[in-house]
């Protein structure tokens, strides 16, 4: 075994006593060192300090991003950007305290040549709907005098700032201006509801339209430049700085010739809203589509007063914001009889060549049903039904229907009562009645709908009674029939460019559903519709018989009450293989003919670059 030496008690004390009061000694060194220099820094040295740390301050300052083009398809630009200088107040910088803020207002309002209750008011507007901390817009667009003069004197206005902001512009000035939208300052609510991390206090946000659909794809991404400022807020220089990103751009369907020759035609009835919409029955691009009466958009790009919003949706004066294309809820009239005639023809209700002897009138469940004006059409097939537009033919279908609901099944295949899916906002989805609908709806509303009864299949298959149809869905049901069958999802963006143009994404057209229709079936409904605006007995020949395109054609006339009738049109282009339908509607227009076929055919002109010519039903020429 090793010898182990037996150490005192009295020196391991010793021992570990001596170690604690080393590091006790080190400790206390220290510490006194760290007091010492705390003391020199906060006491001998603190006011050279205080002085550089107010002179050397950093200020972040995101530079927002350009918001792309939207441009017509053949690259024609139909909004851009356009730079303007905002005055704006940093609201870190406003006087918490009455007297020193009512002084500010008072310094800023001699600078801006205007009152102290102007900038006050103008400051707590501004700041209601401002997200906290974001820059209080004062005047959007500065005269350079005044950005010269605020950047000589800067020292004197530490609370103001002049930034650079981007400004959408019009080049086209109201042409579409419903599909293009609007843009806004994000406000706290947006910045509350979107999911978008890059959003921010003073970014632009669409608020409708296009805009609105494609925000953040217009919007890009926003760049930061960090600068090193003084206590007056003098910049002293630029510590870092990230470019932004500019937006991307659209390139839209629209065909700008067909576009133009749309919004002009229902520029001729100043005194009649209207909607018009044409559409490639293949893809489902939307060629053109409008709406009147019509905004100018640059309104939005500037504050507006309470009056003037409140008269853009006054609908005394025609709610000019409101989109009827889209949004509009009409019945429809006798453009509806096609797919009458589809559903009737499917059910074996009756063939291509039953006829029925139309004497001006029918009566059924002890009620007198009768065609405009009385007039009789004497017997009529289903082709010459179309040619003639006997409502005498359609109420025995509807009659004859009743109570299978295949009118319905067949109106909604073709999209009638939902939404279309159309990329921008707004649309309506309508209303197809069918007897539990309507009764649903009785039973909530007993002062506006009565109970159902045959005379709502009656009045529905003439397009009438309590069905809520928009242009657009018209237009959806139209291109099915005219291409065979395929109910599609109508889109205005056809691809998505960089700055440079180059194609990012393109959209592809999308099938939402395939109808079985009858080929046999459609020859002879296309037929008669051809005939309606083509042959001398047509209903639309006065407009479309000189036309040098084969077309197929519907007028419809549909009572709203306590308004006067609205005129609508249905065509397709070329017959009997078409590239385009065209739907137009003008309220209280009268018949078919009279106003929305001539809005029709002009449209179709500028798409085939022809003119119709004059034509005569043998007592002279009608134009």
């Amino acid at each position: 075994m090793k010898f182990q030496p037996v150490i005192p008690k009295s020196n391991r004390r010793s021992g570990t006593a001596l170690r604690i009061a080393i590091i006790g000694g080190a400790g206390l060194a220290l510490f006194a060192v760290l007091f010492f220099r705390l003391w020199s820094l906060q006491v001998v040295t603190g006011d050279k300090y205080l002085a550089e740390a107010n002179d050397n301050r950093t200020r972040d300052i995101r530079v927002l991003a350009p918001r792309g083009r939207i441009l017509d398809r053949d690259g024609e630009v139909l909004v851009d950007n356009r730079t303007r200088m905002a005055l704006q107040l940093d609201p870190i910088e406003i006087p918490t305290d009455t007297p020193a803020r009512r002084k500010l207002f008072a310094s800023i309002a001699e600078v801006m040549d205007k009152n102290t209750d102007w900038v006050r008011k103008r400051y707590h507007d501004e700041i209601v709907d401002n997200p906290p901390g974001s820059p209080v817009t004062l005047a959007d667009d500065v005269d350079d005098d005044l950005v010269y003069y605020l950047q000589e004197h800067q020292a004197e206005y530490p609370e103001i700032q002049v930034n650079r902001v981007f400004v959408r512009k019009y080049p086209q000035g109201l042409e579409a201006a419903h599909i293009l939208g609007s843009v806004g300052e994000v406000t706290a609510e947006d910045l509350e509801k979107s999911d978008l991390p890059d959003l921010a206090a003073g970014d632009t946000l669409g608020k409708t339209g296009i805009e609105q659909t494609y925000d953040s794809t217009l919007r890009g991404a926003a760049g930061m430049t960090r600068i090193q400022v003084d206590s007056t807020g003098k910049v002293k220089g630029q510590l870092e700085s990230h470019i932004p990103e500019p937006g991307k751009s659209l390139r839209l369907t629209l065909n700008p010739d067909v576009q133009t020759a749309g919004e002009a035609a229902l520029g001729s009835f100043p005194s009649n809203a209207g909607a018009f919409v044409a559409m490639d029955v293949h893809t489902g691009e939307i060629l053109g589509m409008g709406s009147t009466p019509t905004f100018d958009p640059t309104e939005f790009t500037k504050p507006l007063t309470q009056k003037r919003v409140d008269e853009l949706y006054d609908e005394a004066n025609g709610a000019p914001l409101f989109d009827r294309a889209i949004g509009g809820q009409y019945p429809v009239g006798s453009i509806y009889k096609p797919f009458t005639a589809i559903a009737a023809l499917d059910s074996g209700d009756i063939t291509s060549s039953t006829v029925v002897n139309d004497t001006g009138q029918v009566e059924i469940a002890d009620q007198v049903f009768t065609n405009a004006g009385k007039q009789p059409h004497g017997p009529v097939d289903l082709r010459r039904s179309l040619e003639v537009s006997s409502d005498v033919y359609y109420y025995l279908l509807g009659a004859e229907m009743n109570g299978t609901d295949q009118l319905q099944k067949w109106s909604a295949m073709f999209g009638i009562g939902e939404p279309t899916g159309i990329d921008v906002p707004g649309e309506s989805a309508g209303f197809l009645p069918t007897k539990k609908a309507v009764n649903q709806r009785q039973r909530e509303e007993p002062d506006l709908l009565d109970p159902w009864t045959i005379g709502q299949n009656i009045q529905l298959a003439i397009g009438q009674g309590y069905l809520q149809a928009s242009p657009l869905q018209m237009a959806v049901a139209y291109a099915a029939l005219g291409n065979g069958g395929d109910v599609l999802k109508p889109h205005l963006v056809q691809q998505t460019e960089d700055a440079a143009g180059r194609v990012l994404d393109q959209t592809e057209p999308e099938v939402v559903r395939q109808i079985p229709i009858d080929p046999a079936a459609r020859d002879v409904i296309m037929g008669g519709l051809h005939d309606a605006a083509q042959e001398p007995e047509g209903t639309s020949y006065p407009v479309f018989g000189g036309f040098p395109i084969p077309v197929a054609g519907k007028t419809g006339t549909a009572e709203r009450l306590p308004k006067a009738d609205q005129s609508w049109y249905a065509v397709l282009a070329p017959y009997p293989d078409p590239d385009i339908v065209v739907i137009t509607t003008v309220e209280e227009g009268g018949f078919g003919a009279d106003t929305a076929a001539p809005v029709a055919l002009q449209i179709l002109s500028a798409y085939f670059d022809k003119q119709a010519k004059a034509v005569t039903d043998g007592s002279g020429t009608i134009e």
